[in-house]
């Protein structure tokens, strides 16, 4: 049974044994639908922590598309698909034969750790810009390493550089997937004129 304990020890262990983690992770048994209504959730949740995150400071030089929560959360939304299936389609190219479910529960159980990183930092803005600054930059860090052994348990990766190799192959992928996403949503909404 999952409680607040499982998922503290889970995220713990997340930290300290990635592969291990997502074993267990994967071992849990929820359908496609709740995954990515999950994926949503988490993405509203992050986005709303960033929108609060902008009382913090200037934003006035910032694209409209960054100020505006609906927009900011279709986005991350956007982004975030496109890199569930943009992880599982490289990873099978370079020889992955790992599940796309087990790869999305892996994705949204680490949306959800970065959401309550975000929290935190949050908080320790408030404290000290600096210690949330090195915080951020230690979340990032942890983060990627926690990412490349969760695509390379889930897809079954022969080893840690062939998930590396699928992060950088998705991430150029991304760009051009952003192209079109931004073209979806408009760039008026990022405060670029439409004549231009």
């Amino acid at each position: 049974m999952i409680n607040a304990d499982v998922l503290k020890t889970l995220a713990l262990e997340t930290i300290q044994s990635p592969r291990t983690a997502a074993q267990k992770i994967m071992s849990l048994s929820f359908s496609r639908d709740v995954l990515w209504s999950g994926l949503i959730l988490v993405a509203c949740i992050n986005s709303i922590i960033y929108s609060f995150s902008l009382f913090l400071g200037d934003t006035s030089a910032l694209p409209a598309l960054f100020r505006n929560p609906v927009m900011f959360f279709a986005l991350v939304t956007g982004v975030l698909v496109l890199t569930v299936h943009g992880f599982y389609w490289t990873g099978r190219a370079l020889g992955g034969k790992g599940d796309l479910g087990d790869l999305l529960v892996l994705m949204v159980w680490l949306q959800g750790l970065r959401a309550i990183a975000q929290a935190v930092l949050f908080f320790l803005m408030f404290i000290s810009p600096l210690v949330g600054q090195l915080f951020s930059l230690g979340v990032g860090v942890l983060g990627l390493w926690i990412t490349v052994n969760f695509i390379t348990e889930a897809l079954r990766l022969p080893g840690l550089m062939y998930g590396v190799g699928v992060i950088v192959l998705t991430a150029i992928g991304i760009v051009f997937g952003l192209m079109i996403l931004i073209g979806m949503i408009g760039l008026g909404a990022m405060g670029v004129p439409s004549n231009v």
